[in-house]
């Protein structure tokens, strides 16, 4: 009858001991959809960052291979200009998740900030920064990224030079941060009522730190979320610049302006469009269930859930 009691003392334990990342990587691996997705972005990944191993340069033409369908030899086929398509596809991927990512980073920055700001404060400064967001989803997106795009490629300055990958990222993330500061706004007017908020004031803790330490990690899912839709979002908008010329413009390769390439000769060498449209396609989805996988991972909610599970399981 002791023997029981002997086994759950360890188990105990090692739970006390274990790390909150561990915890959320034992949730995350419990959600298939997405470890399928960090493999196929991992390999993705993989695959562009090993781009100059190809034996093919990405720029340069052979009009003796033009058009070639896919083989042995070209497994992506070639262009209109002879060049391996492949190689353009894992050169432009740099490109393109490049862009994402900045854009993430940019947006996240904005909206988190003005997000969190405006719930922790609220009164009239919550007046103003949504005024202000509001005003910036008021404006025709599609439009004004056109127009700031033509501006910032005349613009002469090191960082924001004509055909810069920061420019297009800029471009992009100064009308995406929005959707980051209403959710994040909507997160923290929920926590900023809960006891221990109310607990960390009274103890004289500084708003900075409330909002950095108690507040955003319990909005971490939220943040997470976004920001995987943010990457999916950011490589379609650039894909629709690169398609009206204002985006990464040739012989610099990007997955939009292969596409935009390929429009031309969809039905002479569909696979022009078939195989930056599929990376594309693979990219967004992995991204959004690797996005669905971290969100049940951090929730607090299913963390509880599980723990009560447990001690009822123990009882």
């Amino acid at each position: 009858m002791s023997s029981p009691a002997v086994v759950s003392t360890p188990v105990k334990t090692l739970r006390a001991q274990e790390s909150q990342a561990s915890l959320v990587w034992r949730r995350f691996r419990r959600h298939p959809g997405a470890v399928a997705g960090f493999v196929v972005l991992s390999l993705i990944v993989l695959a562009v960052l090993l781009a100059p191993l190809s034996p093919y340069d990405p720029n340069a033409s052979d009009l003796t291979r033009r058009f070639q369908p896919p083989s042995w030899q070209h497994p992506m086929g070639t262009d209109a200009l002879g060049r391996d398509e492949l190689t353009r596809v894992l050169y432009g991927g740099r490109i393109s998740l490049l862009v994402g990512v900045l854009v993430v980073l940019i947006t996240m920055s904005l909206g988190v900030t003005v997000g969190a700001l405006a719930g922790y404060f609220g009164r009239w400064v919550d007046t103003v920064l949504m005024r202000i967001t509001d005003a910036a989803l008021a404006l025709p997106s599609l439009l004004v990224l056109i127009l700031l795009s033509a501006m910032l490629r005349e613009v002469d300055l090191p960082l924001l030079s004509r055909n810069s990958v920061l420019t297009i990222a800029v471009v992009i993330g100064l009308l995406s941060w929005m959707t980051f500061a209403r959710l994040v706004r909507a997160a923290i007017l929920t926590l900023r009522e809960m006891d221990y908020i109310q607990a960390a004031r009274s103890l004289g803790g500084s708003s900075l730190r409330i909002i950095l330490r108690h507040m955003l990690p319990n909005a971490i899912g939220v943040v997470i979320i976004e920001c995987t839709l943010e990457l999916g979002y950011a490589i379609i908008e650039e894909s629709g610049l690169s398609f009206l010329g204002f985006g990464i413009q040739p012989p610099t390769a990007s997955w939009g302006n292969l596409l935009a390439n390929a429009q031309e000769h969809f039905i002479k060498a569909p696979w022009l469009a078939i195989f930056p449209g599929l990376m594309i396609f693979l990219t967004i989805i992995s991204v959004n269930y690797i996005g669905d996988g971290l969100r049940d991972a951090f929730d607090p909610y299913k963390v509880l859930g599980s723990q009560a599970a447990g001690k009822i399981g123990e009882g």
